[in-house]
């Protein structure tokens, strides 16, 4: 099995719209309730892009497998350092480490730009524990938990915060930081 790592294109977002519409539809990694269209894709793939910051794509035997991506973590200029990831995987390539690889991936990206945090809002703790245990082996610790925040599938879900310190130092920064005038992802 070939497992390739690349930036995401224009292309792909018909399978990424398609993979994320079903996570909306039957999973709990997202709270949206409808699915976007591929346009509304678009649309957020082109705002992460506009921060210059990865959208990235996985792929096994050259079939798309999933993608990750990092968007501003909130945006108030002081927070200009850190970014959100997010990872969603086919099911089908579950379990066959393409999450660690996009996660790794993202990761090198992020720190190479010199920010400082990645953080990771997993949702549906409960049914997250691969997630969570993936973050954990890549450095992320435990941030806090929100408790029953999001409500899908007729019931109450939480979402565990974990973070990343890409200088666990405190250093000064290394960089300027995102460009947050733009708005957010």
């Amino acid at each position: 099995m070939i497992r390739t790592i690349r930036d995401a294109a224009e292309a792909d977002l018909a399978h990424i719209a398609a993979l994320y519409g079903r996570e909306v539809l039957n999973g709990t990694a997202t709270f949206e309730l409808e699915p976007p269209t591929r346009e509304e894709m678009a649309r957020r793939y082109a705002a992460v892009k506009r921060h210059d910051l990865p959208w990235l794509v996985a792929e096994l035997d050259g079939t798309f497998a999933g993608y990750a991506y990092a968007s501003p973590f909130r945006p108030r200029p002081a927070y200009r350092y850190g970014v959100e990831g997010s990872i969603y995987i086919e099911e089908a390539a579950r379990g066959q480490g393409v999450g660690r690889a996009l996660l790794e991936a993202l990761i090198g990206r992020v720190r190479a730009m010199g920010l400082r945090h990645v953080i990771g809002a997993i949702s549906d703790s409960r049914s997250s524990a691969a997630s969570i245990a993936l973050h954990r082996a890549l450095g992320f610790r435990d941030a806090g938990v929100y408790r029953q925040v999001g409500w899908k599938f007729d019931r109450w879900l939480d979402v565990t915060l974990m973070q990343l310190d890409l200088a666990p130092e405190g250093e000064p920064p290394t960089a300027s930081g995102l460009d947050l005038t733009g708005g957010l992802a």
